[in-house]
């Protein structure tokens, strides 16, 4: 027998049914609206996965295209040797020296390093030895008649003072070369047969040489041995270290033929018996 309600009527099922639903709504309403909330939740998360598209699988030939532009977009860092060069670059000058020779007169090219920022310039004596007109051209261009103002022959090095200086002349940062070890990478930096200004990388091959030079006849000790490639015109040069510090002066080339041409052996007096002997202080 169905129970009535208030009128005394019999109740229906349907009744009966949302009489215990809004009975068991009352008793347990939060835990009901929660439900309903992770339901809905449930749903929208599965429509939007089932909506989404599959993204295609990637093959070996997408991932080498990728990291093809990758690389074509990524600009590589430059080199020690690059970033050296352009640190040593505006202290380094072109020399020429006209020679008196069995009458006629002779051009000896080299280079040169300023040192000291009042125009003070290192070279090889022998670039410039007996010289009536010597001539340096300056990182800018700008170029000056230069006197010899030292000589050291026993060191085959001349200091140069130039007429006229740059306005933002640049001198040399130098290192010791006693921190200098059999292996180092150093850049030799001068004007090989007059082309100006050339950079050749190596390593220190050896260290406290001898060698007697076929230009001076001079015998030349402690020398730095390296095999960066060096010719006529790079002599008076500066031998760079890694971060574009000079840790010596080109002075020779090795070769037991009369063509003066680099076979791999180049001499550099170190730059701490350069600037002894010019008074400059210990580095």
């Amino acid at each position: 027998m169905q129970p009535a309600d208030s009128s005394g009527d019999p109740r229906s099922d349907g009744q009966i049914v949302r009489d215990f639903f809004l009975r068991f709504y009352r008793d347990h309403r939060v835990i009901v609206l929660l439900s309903a909330n992770l339901l809905v939740t449930a749903v929208v998360v599965l429509l939007i996965t089932f909506a989404r598209p599959i993204p295609p699988r990637l093959t070996q030939k997408d991932i080498d295209a990728a990291v093809d532009r990758t690389m074509k977009k990524t600009t590589p860092p430059p080199s020690y040797a690059s970033l050296a060069y352009a640190a040593i670059r505006p202290s380094v000058v072109r020399v020429e020296a006209l020679v008196p020779h069995h009458g006629d007169t002779s051009v000896s090219l080299g280079t040169g390093v300023v040192i000291v920022d009042n125009g003070m310039i290192l070279t090889a004596l022998h670039v410039v030895d007996g010289a009536a007109k010597v001539k340096v051209t300056f990182y800018d261009g700008t170029e000056s008649a230069a006197a010899v103002m030292v000589r050291r022959p026993d060191h085959d090095l001349a200091v140069l003072a130039a007429a006229t200086l740059p306005d933002d002349l640049k001198p040399a940062t130098m290192a010791s070369s006693a921190s200098l070890h059999v292996g180092d990478e150093v850049i030799a930096v001068g004007n090989p047969f007059g082309i100006a200004t050339s950079a050749t990388d190596g390593i220190v091959s050896g260290l406290g040489r001898e060698y007697t030079s076929r230009q001076t006849g001079a015998t030349l000790t402690n020398l730095i041995q390296f095999d960066a490639a060096v010719n006529p015109g790079n002599s008076g040069g500066p031998l760079i270290n890694r971060a574009g510090e000079v840790v010596g002066i080109v002075v020779s080339l090795l070769n037991p033929t009369s063509e003066e041409v680099f076979i791999g052996i180049g001499f550099a007096v170190p730059i701490d018996t350069a600037g002894g002997v010019f008074g400059l202080p210990p580095m």
